[in-house]
């Protein structure tokens, strides 16, 4: 498998690989074995639910992404403050195909800003994130500011 599929004025800085046998239910890895993964199909899908699921798998790492693009923005503009970032994503009906498709919402927390400060800061933080330039045009998402809660 060759992994040469990027633009050629990038620069390829870290590479993560996956491997999935079953599907919706199965098991989701890591090929040195640090980290696996039931993967279930949803109750509210008809599934089992005994394990995770693709979308939940994709809110964890987009959450800490995203809040890694929070943190570097927050850190460009000297501001401080525990930060937390909720990422909800919905699998709905794709009326296209028949099929499905993501949609996501993200709701960013900074301790002690205004909801204006900390919404630009999230916007910013949304044009920053590799995982919200990945989806753009792909996905319907919405970036809200909200107030932080311990």
């Amino acid at each position: 498998m060759k992994g040469d599929y990027f633009m050629s004025e990038s620069k390829k800085l870290y590479q993560a690989k996956a491997i999935n046998t079953g599907g919706r239910n199965g098991e989701s890895r890591l090929p040195d074995g640090s980290f696996s993964v039931r993967v279930s199909t949803p109750k509210e899908m008809g599934g089992k639910g005994q394990g995770s699921n693709p979308e939940q798998l994709f809110a964890l790492g987009y959450s800490a992404c995203f809040n890694s693009a929070l943190e570097h923005i927050m850190g460009q503009q000297k501001i401080s403050g525990k930060s937390k970032v909720y990422v909800t994503v919905d699998l709905v009906s794709d009326p296209v195909d028949n099929g499905f498709k993501l949609a996501s919402e993200i709701q960013v927390a900074i301790e002690g800003h205004d909801l204006e400060t900390v919404q630009d800061l999230a916007d910013k933080a949304h044009a920053f994130c590799p995982y919200s330039k990945a989806t753009k045009g792909n996905i319907d998402i919405s970036v809200t500011a909200v107030a932080y809660e311990e």
